[in-house]
């Protein structure tokens, strides 16, 4: 089944931002378009704003003054859904209603030809449930774009229970001539995107309210030191305080108030008094003019120490050795042989005795005189690292700890003595999500890695980040925390733990 062609009229019903972008990428692409909205002069507005940004590409030369042209021409309002017909594609953009959005393919069905496609762009309601209202269900499918529709590649192309095949290739194929990357998926609640990026804004919570960091210093630590574009507090203020959490309550809903998907609190509260991000001008931060945002914690100048010792394989963390030496720091490394002191595991250990260890899912206070240091993306590029101390901190180790990642060029965040952390428990619990949706047939785990890469700006797919961290590590660092929280809510899933467990003749092959 081949993508529809360009003579094909395609349909766009809804012209909010997300209409407008999918009917502007459809138009660019070569289809007449047309365009409905309920409410009277609305269509004629919105291919009024599709015309203005046409131009806009034009002024900055993505596209040919006779492509607008041509593209202006091929785009025509309608006032009723009676001028839909004889359309090969229609895409719905409406109301987050189930009863708004049956009632519409309802009318759709009495309109359009029988082999016209149907598709929903709905982000948080079942495909499956959507087309049950159908005479002919097969033909509807999910095609979740992401926003803005024109600038975002992903499109989640997602089968409901009665798809049939043939409708979802001509969706998908259709979605890749119009220049995106589709990614094939299962209806399930969140899809691939909204479903695995939940424990991104989870776990940022979970720390704030542990108090363990405020948000600017969860947010700095999330960029800095993760490779994430945005920190999770400004990304859900980016995107509406309230549309960010009503997607967390449905997926929590729709998995029967799963605890690993729970909302925050803290979140709730925020919703609740209005302050609902950019949009309302405060959120977690202050946006209102003249209001300055606030500086992450960041630990004074310490002096580093005169030299260390790396016990065992430091996993993630295997390039520190290295780096400490290009900062003219000795190392001297040695095997691990069995406990250091009552601390199993690799570690650094600093002149005073004090152990730099590795975020594993456990308190600084199990270990003693310890610091935990955070997980990187890389740690030669990263420009920040977390740290966490304990009361059973000697200061001269928080010290020594502070000072040596100084002296690898980076700025020191102490935070609260909170497992895992910040980026470790993050990742630690995206990867395991993304295994369990694997091994749920949701989607592929190439598609899941191109889905969070593309649709949310991750610096790495899960799987290709699990790969680099190593086998054991995510599911080593989640049983700690399960151990510490037997609510269920960071438990590792069956599939990260067959995975973890299983055998591989090349040993160490994550």
């Amino acid at each position: 089944m081949t993508a529809l062609d360009l003579s094909s009229p395609v349909a766009v019903v809804g012209t909010g931002t997300m209409g407008q972008g999918i009917a502007q990428v459809a138009l660019v692409a070569g289809h007449p378009v047309r365009l409905y909205d309920a409410v009277p002069g609305r269509a004629r507005e919105a291919a009024d704003a599709i015309g203005a940004r046409l131009d806009r590409l034009v002024e900055k030369e993505r596209l040919s003054g006779a492509d607008r042209d041509a593209a202006r021409a091929r785009l025509r309002p309608v006032d009723d859904l009676a001028g839909l017909a004889g359309c090969s594609l229609v895409v719905e953009a409406v109301l987050e209603r189930l009863d708004v959005k049956q009632e519409l393919f309802r009318e759709l069905e009495g309109i359009v030809g029988d082999d016209c496609l149907l598709a929903t762009n709905t982000s948080s309601l079942s495909v499956t449930a959507i087309g049950g209202a159908l005479r002919v269900p097969g033909r509807l499918v999910g095609l979740h774009f992401f926003n803005p529709a024109p600038l975002m590649p992903l499109v989640e192309v997602v089968s409901g229970f009665a798809t049939d095949a043939a409708a979802a290739t001509r969706a998908y194929e259709t979605a890749r001539a119009w220049g995106k990357n589709p990614v094939v998926c299962a209806d399930t609640p969140g899809f691939i995107v909204n479903r695995i990026a939940r424990p991104f804004y989870a776990e940022a919570f979970e720390v704030l309210e542990s108090r363990g960091a405020d948000p600017a210093t969860v947010d700095a630590v999330l960029r800095e030191s993760g490779g994430f574009r945005m920190g999770a507090f400004e990304l859900t203020d980016l995107i509406g305080q309230d549309v960010n959490e009503s997607v967390t309550h449905s997926v929590w809903q729709s998995f029967f108030q799963d605890v690993r998907f729970t909302p925050s609190l803290a979140q709730r509260r925020l919703v609740e008094s209005g302050r609902l991000g950019r949009k309302s001008g405060r959120g977690w931060y202050d946006y209102g003019e003249g209001a300055e945002r606030p500086e992450p914690h960041t630990a004074g100048q310490e002096r580093p120490p005169a030299h260390v010792v790396a016990v065992g394989d430091l996993g993630p963390a295997a390039d520190l050795p290295a780096l400490i030496r290009e900062a003219g720091i000795p190392v001297r490394e040695e095997d691990q042989r069995g406990e250091r002191d009552g601390a199993p595991g690799a570690c650094l250990v600093l002149p005073g005795g004090g152990r730099l260890v590795l975020a594993d899912g456990r308190t600084s206070a199990e270990l003693g005189d310890a610091v935990h240091f955070d997980l990187a993306l890389d740690y030669r590029r990263a420009t920040r690292i977390a740290l966490s101390a304990s009361p059973r901190t000697a200061p001269r180790t928080l010290a020594e700890a502070t000072g040596l990642f100084q002296a690898l060029g980076k700025k020191v965040s102490v935070i609260g003595d909170v497992p895992g952390m910040v980026v470790a428990r993050t990742v630690a619990r995206i990867v395991d999500l993304a295994y369990d949706a694997v091994a749920r047939g949701v989607a592929t785990e190439e598609d899941v890695d191109t889905a969070m890469r593309l649709g949310v700006n991750y610096p790495l797919g899960p799987f290709e980040w699990n790969r680099r961290l190593g086998r054991t590590w995510a599911y080593g660092l989640l049983d700690n925390l399960h151990r510490r929280d037997p609510s269920g809510r960071c438990a590792p899933s069956l599939a990260l733990y067959r995975h973890t467990h299983a055998t591989d003749e090349r040993e160490g092959t994550p």
